[in-house]
Order: C-alpha cells, then sequence, then structure tokens
C-alpha cells in the first residue's frame, strides 16, 4: 500500500493540469483537448510511469465528457414563473437587488430586481435572504455586450459561476425558509456582518468584515483601489495565511484546555468546512481550507502527501465542483501563487535574513502571476515587490491578530474593546492616511496593456525559464535578461503600429475619442464621457454610483497599454462629455487639457479642476486658429470664435488631416454653428473622410447645408442604446442615407475602431467580437 502512495507522489500535478485542460476545453473548443497530448508528451521525457501516461489520458477525456455535459446545461432557457432560492451571493446597491438564486434542481441564475419602495428597502436590508425561497416572474435577458474588447465580459462571469442565465424579475413572493446544513451558517455570517457593524468604529467595520468573514462589498472604493495600486489588495481578503493562523490558533488552544492531539485535529478538520462557508467561500479559502483537510487526512492514515499534491488534489476537487471557477481570477490567482511557493521552496531556504526571504516570497509570486494580471487587469503594481515585504507580516502578525481579539471581546459585557478601540482607530486611521498618500503616484503602475495569446506563452515561457535559472543558482544579470527583456519587448510592441487609429468608444449617451499617431508619437483623447445625474431620493442613490470614466474609459486606454495622454480635449462643459474627465487623470497622466474658452467655470467642471491640481495636470482655453502638428498629421480647432461660453455652440471643434486624409470631430455643436463654419471653412472642411456627427445625432444638428458640404465618407453618431433622447433623430439619419453615407451608432454598434492606412480607412465594431 505504501508503495502505491509512493508511486502517486508528485505526479497529481499533471493530473490536474490534465483536468483543467479539459474545463477550458468544455467551455472553449474540443480541440484544445490535443494539449493533453502535448502533456502527455512531457510526462514521457521525464520518464513518468506508463500507467500514469494512461490516467492522466483517461481522467483528461472522462471529465471533458463531463464538464461538457455540465456546461450544456448553461444554455437551457429559463422557465417562468418558478420557485428560486436565494444564495448567499447578492448584493442591494440603490433600488437594486442582484445576485444568484437556485432553482429546485441546484442550477444557479444570476438575478436582477428593481426595489419598489423604500420600505421594502429597508425589509430586504434587515433580513437573511440566502436559504429563502421566492415564487419569481418575469423574463430572461441575454447578457449585456461589452463596451469595448477590454470590457467586463458578462457572459463569461456567469460561466465562471456555473450560472445558467439572467432573469429579470418583475414580482416576487415569499414561499419558505429553506432548512439545509448551510442554513445556519448563511444566518451567522448575515448576524455577524450586523453585529460587526453595531460594535466596530464605521471606519473600523469593513476591514472587519473582510478580514473575518470575507465580506468586502463595504470597502471604501478609494481604499480598495489604493491597495490595488500598491499589490497588496490580497491582504485585504481572507488568504490561506489567514487560514493558516487561525486553524493554529484554534488547535493550539484546544491543546491548552486539555483537548487530546487527536480530537483536537478531528474538530479542526470539521470546523475548518464550516468556515469557508462563513467566511464567503471565494476561491482562495477554499483552496487554503482543502488543502489543510487533505494533509491532516493523509496524516491521519499515515501517509505523507507532499504539499504541491494536496494542492492539485485541491484544485481537481473543486473543478469537479464547479467547472467555470476555471475562469475565476481568484481561482486562478490563489493557486498560481501557492505553487510558485511550493516550487520555489528550495530557492526559499537559501536566505535566513527575515527581510531577504520576505522579498523573494514576493517577488516568485509576482513573477509567476504577472502575465496573468496583465491579462485581467492590464496592468500590475511596481510597488507590490517592496509594499508587500513590510505590509504583509503587518497585516498577518498584527491587523488580522487585533482585529480577531477585538471581535471576541465585543461579545463580552466589559468595555475592554471599547478602550482598545481608543488606542487602535487612531493609529490604524494614520496607517489607512499613509496607504492612501504612498499610492498617488501612477508611475508605480506598469500599464503595456492586454497581452494576445502569443504573448502571453512568450511571457509565461520567460518566467519557467527564470524559475529554472533561479533554481539552478544562475548568474543575475542571465535571470535578470531572461525576465526583462521579453517584458520589455511587450512594453513597446503596443505602439509598433504604423498607422493612425482612432477609436470611438462606446461609453453610452455621451462622446469619447481615442486618437493615436504611428508608432504612439502622440495619444489624443476627446472627451471622457459621462452621465446626465438627476435628482433622486436618498434611498434610491447607488452606494458604489456608476462612473463611466473608471469603469469605461479608464480599462479602454490600459487594455489599449496607453500609460499617457499627450492633449485631453474636454470639447464643453457637459456632464456627457466631462463627468468622467476627473476619473481618467486619476489613473492616466495627461501632458495637457485643452477647453473652451470660459467652460472652467460652469459647476460640472468643479471635479475635473479639482483632480486636475492634484495631478499638477496643464489646462489650457483653446479656439478657432489654434493648433499643431506631429509628423505628417495636422490639428487644427476651427471652433469656436469668441470666447462667451454659452453651451452646445461653443463646441471646441477638432479638424484632423494626414495627406489627403480628414476627419472632423464636431462635439455638440448646432445648427448655428454647423452654419458658421461652412461659411467660413467651406473647401476645408468638403469631403472629409470620417466625421463625427455634432450632439449625437439629435434634431439640432447636422443640418443639409453641413451634411452637403462634409459630405463624409463614413459618420459616427455617439448616442446610447435605447437612449431618453431618441438619438440620433431619424431626420438626420435620413440625410446621410438619402446621400447613401453610411453611419455607425456606439450604443448599438459597441466601440468602432478605424485604422487609417495610407488614407484608406477600415474599421471594426465591438459587437462583432462577442457573438
Amino acid at each position: 500500500m505504501l508503495y502505491l502512495v509512493n508511486l502517486w507522489k508528485h505526479n497529481w500535478i499533471y493530473y490536474a493540469l490534465s483536468v483543467c485542460i479539459s474545463a477550458i476545453a468544455s467551455f472553449q473548443s474540443v480541440r484544445l483537448l490535443m494539449l493533453i497530448g502535448l502533456l502527455l508528451l512531457v510526462c514521457y521525457v521525464k520518464k513518468i510511469w506508463r500507467w500514469h501516461l494512461v490516467g492522466i489520458a483517461a481522467l483528461g477525456i472522462v471529465t471533458y465528457v463531463y464538464f461538457s455535459h455540465e456546461v450544456s446545461k448553461l444554455a437551457q432557457p429559463v422557465v417562468l414563473p418558478a420557485e428560486l432560492t436565494w444564495t448567499d451571493e447578492y448584493k442591494i446597491n440603490g433600488v437594486m437587488l442582484r445576485g444568484f438564486m437556485k432553482e429546485a434542481n441546484g442550477e444557479k441564475l444570476y438575478v436582477t430586481y428593481q426595489i419598489q419602495s423604500e420600505q421594502q428597502k429597508i425589509l430586504l436590508q434587515s433580513e437573511q435572504l440566502a436559504g429563502q425561497t421566492y415564487l419569481v416572474s418575469g423574463e430572461q435577458v441575454a447578457p449585456s455586450i461589452p463596451a469595448h474588447r477590454y470590457g467586463f465580459l458578462m457572459r463569461r462571469y456567469l460561466e465562471s459561476k456555473n450560472a445558467r442565465g439572467i432573469v429579470e424579475i418583475e414580482s416576487m413572493t415569499f414561499v419558505v425558509a429553506e432548512k439545509s446544513l448551510l442554513q445556519p451558517i448563511y444566518n451567522w455570517r448575515f448576524h455577524l456582518k450586523q453585529h460587526i457593524e453595531q460594535t466596530f468604529p464605521k471606519s473600523l467595520a469593513p476591514e472587519a468584515q473582510a478580514l473575518l468573514i470575507g465580506l468586502q462589498e463595504n470597502v471604501d472604493e478609494e481604499l480598495s483601489r489604493a491597495y490595488q495600486k500598491l499589490g497588496i489588495t490580497h491582504l485585504f481578503a481572507i488568504s490561506g495565511l489567514h487560514v493558516a493562523l487561525l486553524s493554529m490558533l484554534f488547535f493550539q488552544l484546544l491543546l491548552r484546555l486539555g483537548v487530546r492531539r487527536e480530537i483536537a485535529s478531528m474538530l479542526l478538520l470539521i470546523l475548518l468546512p464550516i468556515y469557508a462557508v462563513l467566511a464567503g467561500g471565494a476561491p482562495s479559502i477554499w483552496r487554503a481550507v482543502s488543502v489543510v483537510e487533505f494533509v491532516m487526512l493523509a496524516q491521519y492514515f499515515r501517509w505523507r502527501i507532499p504539499m504541491d499534491d494536496a494542492l492539485a488534489l485541491s484544485l481537481i476537487v473543486f473543478l469537479l465542483l464547479e467547472p467555470g471557477a476555471i475562469y475565476q481570477v481568484g481561482f486562478q490567482l490563489s493557486y498560481l501563487a501557492t505553487y510558485s511557493l511550493v516550487y520555489s521552496s528550495r530557492i526559499l531556504a537559501r536566505y535566513d535574513n527575515f527581510w531577504v526571504q520576505s522579498f523573494f516570497i514576493t517577488f516568485v509570486c509576482q513573477i509567476l502571476v504577472y502575465p496573468l494580471l496583465l491579462h485581467h487587469f492590464f496592468e500590475i503594481s511596481l510597488s507590490s515587490f517592496i509594499a508587500n515585504i513590510f505590509f504583509v507580516p503587518l497585516f498577518s502578525f498584527i491587523i488580522l491578530p487585533i482585529n480577531l481579539l477585538l471581535f471576541v471581546l465585543s461579545f463580552m459585557p466589559l468595555p475592554i474593546n471599547q478602550l482598545i478601540f481608543t488606542v487602535y482607530e487612531p493609529l490604524r486611521t494614520w496607517l489607512t492616511d499613509i496607504i492612501l498618500v504612498i499610492q498617488q503616484p501612477v508611475i508605480q503602475m506598469w500599464n503595456p496593456g492586454k497581452p494576445t495569446l502569443f504573448w502571453l506563452v512568450v511571457l509565461y515561457g520567460s518566467v519557467f525559464v527564470t524559475f529554472y535559472l533561479l533554481d539552478q543558482r544562475a548568474k543575475t544579470i542571465k535571470i535578470a535578461m531572461m525576465l526583462l527583456i521579453p517584458a520589455i519587448a511587450f512594453h513597446f510592441q503596443t505602439s509598433m503600429h504604423q498607422d493612425v487609429k482612432i477609436a470611438f468608444v462606446n461609453v453610452g449617451q455621451g462622446d469619447c475619442i481615442v486618437i493615436e499617431l504611428p508608432y504612439r508619437k502622440s495619444v489624443i483623447l476627446i472627451d471622457a464621457g459621462g452621465l446626465l445625474r438627476f435628482g433622486q431620493e436618498q434611498w434610491k442613490e447607488r452606494d458604489t454610483p456608476y462612473e463611466v470614466g473608471r469603469q469605461v474609459v479608464v480599462p479602454y486606454l490600459k487594455g489599449r497599454g496607453i500609460q499617457k495622454i499627450d492633449t485631453f480635449v474636454l470639447t464643453h462643459a457637459d456632464a456627457d462629455h466631462v463627468e468622467g474627465a476627473e476619473e481618467v487623470l486619476r489613473e492616466v497622466r495627461a501632458s495637457e487639457v485643452h477647453v473652451t474658452p470660459n467652460s472652467l467655470e460652469n459647476a460640472v467642471m468643479a471635479d475635473f479642476l479639482q483632480e486636475a491640481a492634484k495631478t499638477n495636470t496643464i489646462i489650457v482655453e483653446k479656439m478657432a486658429g489654434d493648433g499643431w502638428q506631429i509628423g505628417d498629421v495636422r490639428f487644427d480647432y476651427i471652433w469656436p470664435h469668441e470666447t462667451h461660453y454659452e453651451g452646445n455652440n461653443d463646441s471646441l471643434v477638432l479638424l484632423v488631416r494626414q495627406g489627403a486624409f480628414k476627419a472632423l470631430f464636431t462635439g455638440d455643436l448646432e445648427k448655428e454653428g454647423e452654419a458658421d463654419i461652412v461659411r467660413l471653412y467651406g473647401e476645408s472642411i468638403a469631403n472629409v473622410d470620417l466625421l463625427k456627427a455634432g450632439h449625437h445625432g439629435s434634431k439640432t444638428s447636422s443640418i443639409e447645408e453641413f451634411v452637403e458640404k462634409t459630405y463624409p465618407k463614413f459618420v459616427v453618431f455617439m448616442a446610447g442604446e435605447n437612449n431618453r433622447y431618441q438619438h440620433p433623430n431619424s431626420d438626420v439619419v435620413n440625410r446621410f442615407e438619402q446621400r447613401n453615407i453610411p453611419y455607425l451608432t456606439t450604443g448599438y454598434d459597441g466601440t468602432i475602431e478605424f485604422t487609417i492606412k495610407k488614407g484608406i480607412m477600415q474599421f471594426e465594431k465591438s459587437n462583432n467580437l462577442f457573438p
């Protein structure tokens, strides 16, 4: 028996890789199963026992059949009305309740419900919905299409959660509270959340909820972004280290109380899965808990299971239970980072100094996951290599134990915890202030853009060779070159295009245009989108408001690898053009901002001005007659002609020329301005190649004379899908159609990317990328 156990040691990783390949193939294409053949070739070269080869291939095929069956269920339509039961994954934000519900057969659905009244919202917030069954009526809707190629893909998110689809609930009627083994745990978690809110200071409660029960929904948005910039976001979640520390504390406590070691181990085996559910069940928690479970069970049966095998078994079980987890970022990062530590143990063991070892722990984790981080987030934190050295011990050995102690004391009638809060809260607030200060420089983020599959292979190839060189004690210069040369090559390849690129970014009802010159000699951003916000009752306001600049524009820029905007043009002071500007400035440097004369006095520009002051951004007023040239590309403002700002008709109008190619960007210019431009610049604007129609296609713009004079080869309307203004107006559209001028609308076609190569235009619609 012992011989068989030893025979399988250190080989479970290949079985785990086979299962991963099968999971991806079941979602993508059966052709990916050929990668199992490549895996078998690697195993053969490593002279792995032949029966292992048979087992790896068999497991891959069997799990592919199983995964494919599970994936096929996701395409089945939802029959409504039906009795659905809430899971513990839901959130109330403003008037919307969103989350996952289960059908009677256990299949998950993503649901949205618009809360009808303030009283109903209070009721929903005051009770635990997890485990409650409702009779639901509504309709199934298709997942939303991302605004651009770098946007959030709802379809993939649903797959990662093994959810069949989206249901918009019209009405739901309570039926019964489910009675299950998990229900008491859901109730405990809900009551613990409320208890922390009631007993912890307001400034400390979100962190305690995140560290103790894995609830991060109340963490401040600005602070969360600061942690991301410093590369320490993982510290705000329950990680494997947290589980290990809590397990050790609990085990040692039982031993001190006189509990036999065998009984203490058994209690820990039982309580760890309960804690995983109580802590929110994130992939990092289940990974840590399951590995501990496998190791302890192996010890009980007097087997010695290596850590890498325990990890592999954990991964296999995880995917068998939830195949879509292969697409969850937390799952990918958690297992990759842990494997990096396991396989680097020999390297780490060479160093006795705590600080040196801490650096190498961060280093091996970061270099193994960095291509994956670029794939998902398009950037990585350079400061994380230093920040983690200090913040990991601080959070793990000081902040986490203090929160745990305060949590325990909060159940006692004595006011001890209040005395500790008096000392701890100012210190913790001071630490937060320091974090917010040191995260401010934008330059600490490396943002080369989203790598293609080819570049992912190249980057990971360099990472694996780097690990090999580290293990072989190669010279530092050799290791550095192997790691840095591919990274540097990838960094510069995004700017190696020889053509002018113009992207009309789908920001809904608003404008945002990105112009990249050849070899990215300059990047011009025209407007940054935004929302026209209307006053509403306080209970309807979102806890975390939707921000176009942060959630649409910035991901597009970062996905493209744009780290600096050379010229940021704000055509005029309307919210749907400038509200997102401050969010862009927080994340991307801008050398200079151009505004129309006297528009800065408008109230909607206040937040932008405040952010511009923080970043020392230069703001310059521009008008007709101003212009500049870069290479063979000429930029000229042809409007406005006066300095008195009144609104749409004072929009900055930009004419861009490269050889015979002409593009005209008109902001929200209306008929009076168009008529004057035709009169003043007739020949300059005649027969343009590309026209951004004024004012989103409103009937107040694109007059007959203007359309006839410009006679564009192509027109883009920047208007939201099903917008309240019914833009573009049918009369305006007819003017272009009568002249057989092709047009596209961002709200319906998505982000539209033009490439101008030797005066010839080609374009691609982002909606075509997501069938």
